[in-house]
């Protein structure tokens, strides 16, 4: 009998930084030293090498870059950033989130209805 896993929306490993692919898989694969690649996108090696090291996110400009140079479009680089993004985010206000009631209803008025019974618009 086939094992069944279920898929978190927030695994416990954090998901990988665009910056760790481009500096562990792609860059090498074609070839392209960081000073080659900054040149083909366009952009200052500083700023390339503050993605690589994972200190800066890829902004949808990057994304189209990289998506360019590389052949894959933007939708890979931003959904990488995104996931990462998100897995950190939903961790550093986890708390906060606990907080935050869900509504029963998503119609177009259970918003504001829930905001005026609990009088958080007056």
């Amino acid at each position: 009998m086939a094992r069944e896993y279920k898929a978190s929306a927030f695994p416990a490993l954090p998901p990988v930084h665009p910056g760790a692919l481009l500096r562990e898989e792609t860059l090498p694969a074609a070839e392209l030293s960081v000073t080659a690649a900054a040149i083909a996108i366009g952009v200052t090696r500083q700023t390339l090498h503050s993605i690589l090291r994972e200190a800066q996110s890829v902004t949808p400009a990057m994304a189209l870059r990289l998506g360019k140079l590389f052949g894959n479009g933007p939708d890979l680089w931003l959904r990488m950033q995104q996931d990462y993004d998100l897995w950190h985010a939903q961790r550093e206000i986890a708390a906060e989130l606990n907080t935050i009631k869900t509504l029963a209803v998503a119609s177009p008025n259970s918003a504001l209805d829930y905001l005026d019974k609990y009088r958080i618009l007056r």
